[in-house]
């Protein structure tokens, strides 16, 4: 594969470049392997009161892997939210991750919240404080389980933006930025082995070097080739693999009714810095397809309904209609959901959000460097 690297954007510039559609159709791809993941892969009794694997049998086996795709996510956000926070201000990061995050979030609780509650109160046991604590986002934080299992990434998202967000007010440096990446993962390595839980939480424990990698692309991307990003993003990646593949082992082994091949899981963490360096520093960064766009908004929306949501529909329908036919309608619905979801709510909510925090953001901090002054 060719790796020609653009030539290094403007340092005070970081939207000098055409948008990446590959990024909107990564993410979008990875959104459809975790659907496909929890609809015939992980274990449920959706299916007319059977596991997956009496339904799909080995069919199912190599779906297991999808379950990377959360790791996937992770290295596209160390570039996006690095591409997206260089040369901005710290209201202006705060206010675009937080309209990002939370007006889909807050429907999507809602929703599965009713299905839990009153639809299909069989299908998962919670509670009205469960789910008002999840309404925040932080459930983690005070040991409330998630309403939806598929929220425990956006904790994990919401601790990089905060990482994001200090680095924002020191100051982005490519210098500052390469030390970060090298120090960042190790550091929450050690702690992880320490058993220092609130350290290790902070530094987002072995999911670290998936963001760091991210961050390294898109240093690339940004500067061009240079051996010492290169060098980092190699140890970053070879953490990835060392934290990964054992976390995975166990989780699929729990979660599904398939044994995991740990060099097929080792060879899915190196695919997931491979597909980001791929539409990013070759030729594929020049992909003229903007209905990619379009399928990437549909990706928040589609990740944070599709479970429970889809479960529901195929228990309903699994007596009624085979599993070749019920699927692919499932998926179908999901996706209609998510259009619903995105162009009729977020596509609208979100900007306005943006705009009114950061005016209020902008509008404190003008306060209290007025107040400095004086």
């Amino acid at each position: 594969m060719e790796t020609k690297v653009a030539a290094p954007a403007q340092e005070h510039d970081p939207a000098a470049r055409p948008r990446l559609y590959g990024i909107d159709g990564l993410r979008f791809l990875a959104a459809l392997g975790v659907m496909l993941f929890h609809y015939v892969a992980r274990s449920s009794h959706a299916w007319n009161g059977e596991v997956p694997v009496e339904t799909f049998g080995d069919l199912a086996a190599p779906i297991i892997y999808f379950a990377l795709a959360p790791e996937l996510f992770f290295v596209v956000s160390g570039f996006v939210i690095l591409m997206t926070a260089w040369g901005r201000d710290v209201p202006h990061v705060v206010a675009s991750r937080v309209s990002r995050l939370y007006p889909s979030y807050w429907v999507a609780v809602i929703a599965t919240s009713v299905l839990l509650l009153w639809l299909a109160p069989h299908g998962k046991n919670i509670t009205f404080g469960q789910a008002a604590v999840n309404l925040t986002m932080f459930q983690a934080l005070f040991e409330v389980e998630h309403v939806d299992g598929v929220y425990w990434t956006l904790w994990t998202e919401l601790r990089f933006y905060l990482l994001i967000i200090v680095m924002v007010a020191i100051g982005i440096t490519r210098q500052r930025l390469l030390w970060l990446c090298a120090v960042w993962p190790v550091a929450a390595l050690i702690a992880t082995h320490l058993g220092m839980k609130y350290v290790a939480m902070f530094l987002l424990g072995g999911y670290a070097p998936l963001f760091a990698g991210g961050m390294l692309l898109y240093i690339i991307y940004r500067h061009g080739s240079a051996p010492l990003p290169w060098l980092l993003l190699a140890g970053n990646v070879g953490l990835a693999v060392y934290n990964i593949v054992p976390a995975q082992m166990i989780s699929l082994t729990r979660n599904t009714a398939y044994q995991p091949s740990p060099l097929l899981l080792g060879i899915g963490v190196l695919a997931c810095f491979g597909l980001v360096a791929a539409v990013s520093l070759t030729r594929l960064r020049s992909l003229p397809w903007q209905w990619l766009a379009g399928l990437g908004a549909l990706t928040y929306p589609l990740y944070l309904t599709h479970q429970h949501w889809g479960w529901w529909f195929i228990r309903s329908l699994s007596p009624h209609l085979p599993p070749a036919v019920l699927l692919p309608l499932t998926c179908a619905v999901a996706l209609a959901c998510a259009w619903l979801l995105y162009h009729g709510f977020e596509k609208h909510v979100g900007p306005r959000m943006r705009r009114w925090l950061q005016a209020r953001l902008s509008g404190a901090g003008n306060v209290k460097r007025q107040l400095a002054v004086t």
